[in-house]
């Protein structure tokens, strides 16, 4: 349930469209729901503006069917993230209405409502092209939550010519997710050309030294750069969700 859903409720209510009962029914899955392996947490975009999304990874196929119904049943659209081809081939059959998997970027996503017209501009670079899944995942997430997103792959600092080629393209942006593997120097160097906030993301990409994405991390951690924010290793929705926050604060409010 997001704010405009319980403002119809009362509106509805106040209006004697709906009798006390009835929003009663709309309201009873407030502020959870006890699955008993899970506690969906309905209330979530009240309190945050962010609807909850489901993590997969380590979760079944029956518990995320479980989940995507509950979710369903009170109206949510649905992200789900970190979702094999092997469970989605196991949930097709049983997902709601009109819904895209990205197997790219491993992520499901479900729209209940009309769907949301997208605002300003966050731009998802990459330093290679074994990047692109958390990329995938950062844009998936962003544009799920009603941000507008454009990505450019593979411009990497062993080749710093694609990146300056792209550079009047990416300073269009609000927000830049920088995604970058093995050393991480990408977000370092975008951070020394552009005005824009940029939220840098480590991958576990790399030969045995970058330990599993630590060495990115810790590059980005230690940037000279301003400007630059860091998110854990492969957190691709992270990252999505982080530019979105910012994204939107370009936007006028809504009035009355």
């Amino acid at each position: 349930m997001n704010p405009k859903d319980l403002e119809k409720i009362l509106s509805n209510l106040h209006n004697q469209k709906l009798t006390p009962q009835q929003a009663m029914k709309k309201l009873e899955t407030l502020p959870f729901e006890n699955l008993g392996f899970a506690k969906i947490d309905h209330h979530r975009g009240l309190r945050s503006g962010m609807p909850e999304v489901i993590y997969c990874q380590g979760k079944t196929a029956t518990q995320i069917k479980k989940i995507i119904q509950s979710m369903d049943r009170v109206g949510h659209s649905i992200l789900a993230t970190r979702l094999s081809r092997e469970i989605f081939r196991k949930l097709k059959k049983f997902l709601p209405g009109t819904f895209e998997y990205n197997e790219t970027a491993q992520t499901l996503v479900i729209e209940k409502n009309k769907p949301k017209k997208r605002t300003g501009l966050i731009t998802i670079i990459t330093a290679g092209t074994s990047d692109i899944p958390i990329a995938e995942e950062a844009s998936v997430t962003a544009q799920a939550l009603g941000s507008r997103t454009e990505t450019i792959f593979d411009v990497g600092v062993a080749g710093i010519h694609r990146l300056l080629n792209n550079l009047e393209k990416i300073r269009e942006a609000r927000v830049i997710i920088v995604v970058a593997g093995m050393e991480g120097a990408l977000a370092s160097v975008v951070g020394g050309l552009v005005d824009r906030p940029i939220i840098a993301v480590p991958t576990s990409i790399g030969y045995g030294t970058s330990f599993g994405g630590i060495a990115a991390l810790l590059t980005m951690l230690n940037s000279c750069a301003t400007g630059i924010a860091v998110v854990n290793i492969d957190n691709g929705f992270g990252a999505g969700c982080m530019a979105h926050r910012i994204n939107i604060l370009g936007e006028p409010k809504e009035t009355e």
